[in-house]
C-alpha cells in the first residue's frame, strides 16, 4: 500500500476544497470556523495533560471527538450535500454536557463574584479552552449568516464553553486558589 503524501500542492494558491468538492478561498468563513474548532481541540489536548480525574479525562476525550465531528460538519458543503452521520451532533451530546455541568456545579461553592482566569495550571488551560470556544461559536455564527448550520452544533458549542468554565472552577477549588475580580484594584 502506498503511503499518502501529507502535501498535495493543491492549496498553494490560496484555495482548498470543502467536503463535497467545492473549491473556496482559504480565508472562507467555513475554514475560519473549522480551523478555530481545530484550534480549540488542540487546547483541549493541552488541558488533558494537566487533568488528573479519570472521569474528567473521559469527558474531555469525548469532547475532543465531538469537536472533530463539529469540524467535519463545518467543512461540509451542507447547502449541497447532507452531512454524514459522523458529522452530526445530537440531543444526546448536549444532554451529556448539561449533565456533567450539573454534577460539577453541585460540588462548587456558590458564585458571588466574577472569576478571573488562573488559579492553577489546569484551571488556566480550561479558561483558555472556554475563551477559544467562545471564539469558535462566533465563527460558526458567521457561517450561519451565509449557510445552513444545524442548531444543535451551536447549542453544543455554547454548552461547551460553560462546561470549561465549570471545569476551571472545579480545578481551582481542588487547590483552593480561585481568583475573583476585585473592583477596588481598578
Amino acid at each position: 500500500m502506498k503511503k499518502s503524501s501529507i502535501y498535495t500542492k493543491t492549496g498553494d494558491k490560496g484555495m482548498t476544497s470543502l467536503v463535497g468538492g467545492k473549491r473556496v478561498a482559504k480565508a472562507h468563513v467555513r475554514l475560519d470556523a473549522y480551523g478555530t474548532t481545530d484550534e480549540l481541540n488542540s487546547f483541549v489536548g493541552s488541558l488533558i495533560e494537566k487533568i488528573e480525574d479519570e472521569h474528567d479525562l473521559e469527558i474531555l476525550s469525548y469532547i475532543q471527538h465531538k469537536l472533530f465531528t463539529v469540524g467535519s460538519y463545518l467543512a461540509t458543503e451542507t447547502e449541497a450535500i447532507p452531512p454524514k452521520a459522523a458529522s452530526i451532533i445530537t440531543d444526546k451530546d448536549i444532554t451529556l454536557l448539561e449533565s456533567e455541568m450539573d454534577k460539577i456545579d453541585s460540588t462548587l461553592p456558590p458564585l458571588r463574584q466574577f472569576v478571573l482566569p488562573g488559579g492553577s495550571e489546569s484551571a488556566a488551560r480550561a479558561h483558555i479552552c472556554r475563551t477559544v470556544c467562545r471564539r469558535t461559536e462566533r465563527c460558526i455564527y458567521r457561517v450561519k449568516e451565509e449557510f445552513p448550520v444545524d442548531d444543535l452544533i451551536l447549542m453544543f458549542v455554547n454548552r461547551l464553553s460553560d462546561y470549561f468554565f465549570l471545569l476551571a472552577r472545579k480545578e481551582c477549588n481542588k487547590q483552593g486558589k480561585e481568583i475573583f475580580w476585585n473592583q477596588a484594584l481598578i
